[in-house]
């Protein structure tokens, strides 16, 4: 048994080391963030060790320092991660028969697992259950060490956090843009683009996060039964 996961964690690895680059400086910057606005470094190791969703955790720390409001909480959780709902519904098949595993890569997967879980062809001598594991597992570690990383280095240095705000904004518009130039159609982002807009004439800039998710769900909802029809 020992070697066959350690054949799968050398078979692993090298998908994950390209991530692991990107999850270690977005991981500081959000640990840097975190000690700025005076939290302790024990907890942005914590929250991205039990958390592990980078854009709600930088979410977190606007709704830490705010008023108590643990619905609103979980509808902004729930909304910035329920593309995770469809990449389960996929990965319903590779995830049934990894045992216990099953649990951790449940709670584990996030956009890259998902993308390098569902597309890599696992060599037939590698045990596919195990790879996935050792894949999220090496994700899962890049983000924590990234996050734990920063904030030491942020509290220990003291350095001057003008602007760190803007980590959170800039990671959406890279993700936006990114998206953008690889779609063939631009419908769904023009739509998400236009529902914000709305929300945040109607609602301002405080309140309009929630009900633009909420409406652009109702829009694609609509439009995918129409489509059906």
């Amino acid at each position: 048994m020992e070697q066959v996961k350690l054949k799968a964690l050398k078979a692993a690895f090298p998908y994950t080391v390209p991530i692991g680059a990107s999850f270690i400086f977005l991981g500081a910057s959000y640990g840097f963030l975190m000690v700025s606005k005076g939290f302790s470094p024990l907890y942005p190791f914590f929250m991205s060790l039990l958390i592990f969703a980078g854009s709600v955790e930088f979410v977190a720390v606007n709704l830490l320092l705010g008023a108590f409001e643990p619905v609103n909480a979980f509808i902004a959780a729930f909304m910035l991660n329920a593309r995770h709902l469809f990449y389960a519904i996929s990965m319903l098949k590779p995830y049934g028969d990894t045992g216990l595993k099953k649990l951790y890569l449940i709670f584990g997967m996030c956009d890259e697992s998902f993308a390098i879980n569902s597309m890599t062809k696992v060599p037939q001598d590698v045990d596919h259950g195990w790879f996935m594991f050792f894949v999220t597992l090496f994700n899962h570690i890049y983000w924590v060490a990234g996050a734990t990383l920063g904030a030491l280095i942020g509290s220990a240095l003291n350095l001057p956090t003008e602007g760190i705000e803007f980590v959170l904004p800039a990671l959406f518009v890279v993700i936006f843009a990114e998206q953008w130039l690889n779609a063939d159609a631009h419908g769904a982002a023009l739509t998400g683009i236009l529902a914000s807009a709305a929300c945040l004439a109607l609602f301002g800039t405080d309140n309009f996060m929630i009900p633009a998710m909420l409406l652009m769900l109702v829009i694609f909802a609509f439009i995918r039964k129409k489509v059906q029809a």
